[in-house]
């Protein structure tokens, strides 16, 4: 058997937050791979004044749902922003994988992110640079542009690949005209699908949105921004 073909990508919603008056989900993914489960992103499982006066969230801790934390062998960040951090502090035993750009500007620039929720107690943060082979079939690829040490995860599945994207692209739109490096690296690679952090269902090249999408990325296609 094809041992990409027994590679699967779930997402799980952790939170909503209010953006200009319409709810934002937050999700985070599970790849499931023959050597090991690996979470893309961790949400937010507490609430913090800055988080709560910009964007009131109403949050679904991992801790809260049918989700076994210590089965996860690896965390994957795809960047440091606080919606995509918040549950660091769960997997302090677990390897966590960021660009190395990624991780010194979350340490050394105000306002970035949540500090001590990038920086909690005891993470085992493995900086990356540049590409990395994290297990076969699932790779680490650079992608600037949302921030400039955000990264997408490859996946192999047997034919062409799955992307989960964070926040590179926010919204269906930034794929079908892309803007930034990232983005242009994103569909370089000939996805099957792109799993992004802010929609419940992937972008396909060329498919037919549903309506319940279309009206997604009017929402949230304002400036293509997010936490």
């Amino acid at each position: 058997m094809n041992a990409s073909a027994a590679i699967t990508v779930t997402p799980i919603l952790v939170a909503e937050l209010l953006v200009e008056d319409e709810v934002m989900p937050v999700y985070v993914h599970v790849i499931d791979h023959p050597e090991g489960r690996v979470l893309v992103d961790t949400g937010m499982t507490e609430l913090h004044p800055a988080v709560v006066a910009a964007f009131d969230p109403r949050l679904y801790p991992l801790t809260g749902q049918d989700f076994v934390v210590a089965g996860i062998a690896m965390v994957v960040n795809t960047h440091l922003h606080a919606d995509h951090c918040g549950g660091n502090h769960l997997f302090a035993s677990t390897p966590i994988y960021v660009q190395r750009r990624e991780l010194d500007d979350a340490r050394s620039q105000d306002g970035y992110t949540i500090r001590e929720w990038a920086d909690a107690p005891g993470l085992r943060y493995v900086p990356v640079d540049g590409e990395l082979e994290l297990l076969p079939g699932v790779r680490l690829v650079p992608a600037p542009g949302h921030t400039p040490g955000s990264q997408v995860v490859v996946v192999e599945t047997g034919g062409r690949p799955v992307v989960i994207c964070g926040d590179a692209a926010v919204w269906f739109g930034e794929l079908d005209e892309p803007s930034t490096e990232g983005q242009r690296r994103i569909l370089a690679l000939d996805p099957e699908e792109v799993w992004l952090a802010h929609v419940g269902e992937p972008w396909r090249p060329g498919a037919a949105r549903a309506e319940d999408q279309k009206a997604a990325e009017a929402r949230h296609g304002h400036d293509g921004s997010a936490p």
